[in-house]
C-alpha cells in the first residue's frame, strides 16, 4: 500500500458520521479513497446513500485538516511499529467485519491473533471481590488446560479486565487488549508492563488514533470491538449499570453467545449478571464445563489423519472440497470465520454446509460451530 493510499484511507476514518456502508458506497462510486478529498460536493453529493445531512457534513469537513491528521498518524505508526488495517483489507479481523457499526480503520501493536479459531471475551466490574477474581483465574486457567490458543479479549482496566489478562499471560494464553485512546499511551498508566507482555504473543487494539484520550465515552464505543471480536463475551461480576452490561447486550445484538457467572441476589456486583440471566440475555455459567456445552466447545481432539480415505467420495463441488480442507485443518470454526477463509458468501456457505451435514461429513454445533465428521 502506498503512503498516500494509507493516508487518504486514515483521513476518511477519521470523518464522524461515516461508516463502514457509506465508506463502501463512497470508495465503489469514486473508484478510490483519494477521490473523496479531491473530488467536487457535487460529484459527492450522487454518491447513493448521500442525504442531505451526510451533504452538510461532507460540505463543512476540512480536507487539509483531515489529511495533514493522518499525514501524522503515518508517521507515528511507521515510527512505532504500529499496523493499521482498513475495513476492506484481507487482514480486517474475519468477527469483527460482520458488525455493521465496525470500525473503518483499526491499529494493532503485537500479533494479528483475533482470527483464531476460538476467542472469548471476559468483562467485569472494575471492583471485584476475591471471590470475582478467583472465577476469572479458575475460568482461564481451565480453558488454558482444555482448550490451548484461544486468545482472550478484554479492555486493559482496572478489575475482571487486567485479571482476565494476567491470567491470560500465565496460562501462556494469547490475550488482546481493545483500548478507548490511542497506541501512543496506555490507560490506566500502572499497566503498561502487563501492556508490554501482551504483545509478544497478543496484541493492544483500537480504533483510535495517536493523541486521542481516554475520555469516557470512548469506553462505550470501544466496547462494541470487544464483542465483535469474541466468539462469546463473559460475565464475570457488575453492578446494574456498567461497561460490561453494555459490552454484553452489544455481543448479544451481533449474535454472540453471552455467559454470566450468578451470584447472591442484593449484592452490588452480582445484580447485572443476575439481571443478565433472568432476562435471558446471558446463559448461567458455574464452570468451564457450562461454558462448553453452551458454545460447543467439546474437549476432544481428533487429528485430520483420522479421517479414512473414502471422506471425500461424496464431494461434489469445488465450495464442498474447500471446506472440507479448511474444516480439517482448522479442526472446527464458527460460520464467519469458515466464510472468511474459504472466500464464500454466508448464504452460499449455509447452503453448502446444510448439502454437507445431510451427507453426513458435516455436523454443526451450538454456537454456529462446524466441524467434519471423522472416522477412525
Amino acid at each position: 500500500m502506498t503512503e498516500d493510499k494509507l493516508q487518504h484511507r486514515i483521513a476518511l476514518s477519521l470523518i464522524k458520521g461515516i461508516g463502514p456502508k457509506l465508506a463502501r458506497n463512497l470508495i465503489a462510486y469514486l473508484n478510490s479513497e483519494s477521490a473523496l478529498f479531491e473530488e467536487k460536493l457535487p460529484v459527492l453529493a450522487k454518491v447513493p446513500g448521500i442525504g442531505p445531512a451526510l451533504e452538510q457534513l461532507l460540505r463543512n469537513i476540512d480536507r487539509k485538516t483531515l489529511l495533514k491528521q493522518a499525514e501524522e498518524e503515518c508517521t507515528f505508526i511507521q515510527k512505532h511499529n504500529i499496523t493499521p488495517v482498513f475495513f476492506s483489507d484481507p487482514a480486517y479481523p474475519g468477527r469483527l467485519s460482520y458488525c455493521e457499526d465496525a470500525p473503518l480503520m483499526i491499529y494493532y501493536h503485537g500479533n494479528p491473533c483475533y482470527d483464531a479459531p476460538r476467542t472469548l471475551g471476559i468483562v467485569g466490574t472494575r471492583t471485584p471481590t476475591d471471590e470475582g477474581t478467583e472465577l476469572c483465574e479458575k475460568l482461564v486457567d481451565e480453558l488454558a488446560r482444555r482448550h490451548p490458543g484461544t486468545v482472550i479479549v478484554s479492555g486493559l482496566a482496572y478489575g475482571v479486565d487486567i485479571c482476565a489478562h494476567k491470567a491470560a499471560l500465565k496460562n501462556n494464553l494469547p490475550t488482546i487488549g481493545v483500548l478507548a485512546h490511542g497506541l501512543d499511551r496506555i490507560y490506566p498508566s500502572i499497566h503498561r508492563n502487563i501492556a508490554k507482555e501482551m504483545i509478544k504473543t497478543g496484541a493492544l487494539l483500537t480504533e483510535f488514533k495517536s493523541k486521542t484520550v481516554p475520555d469516557k465515552h470512548n469506553f462505550v464505543q470501544r466496547n462494541r470491538i470487544i464483542a465483535g471480536l469474541s466468539d462469546a463475551v463473559v460475565v464475570v461480576q457488575s453492578a446494574r449499570k456498567g461497561g460490561a452490561l453494555i459490552t454484553a447486550e452489544l455481543a448479544r445484538d451481533y449474535n454472540r453467545d453471552v455467559l454470566a457467572f450468578p451470584g447472591r441476589p442484593g449484592d452490588t456486583f452480582s445484580s447485572g449478571c443476575n439481571y443478565l440471566i433472568k432476562s435471558n440475555i446471558a446463559a448461567l455459567i458455574e464452570s468451564v464445563e457450562d461454558l462448553e456445552y453452551a458454545l460447543g466447545w467439546e474437549t476432544g481432539k481428533q487429528q485430520p489423519n483420522a479421517v479414512q480415505g473414502n471422506l471425500f467420495a461424496t464431494i461434489e463441488t469445488e465450495d464442498q472440497q474447500k471446506i472440507m480442507e479448511t474444516l480439517i485443518e482448522e479442526k472446527e470454526l464458527n460460520l464467519n470465520l469458515l466464510s472468511l477463509k474459504c472466500s464464500i458468501p454466508i448464504s452460499k456457505l449455509s447452503a453448502t454446509l446444510l448439502d454437507l451435514e445431510f451427507k453426513g461429513l458435516v455436523k454443526s454445533k451450538p454456537g454456529g460451530i462446524y466441524r467434519v465428521v471423522l472416522t477412525s
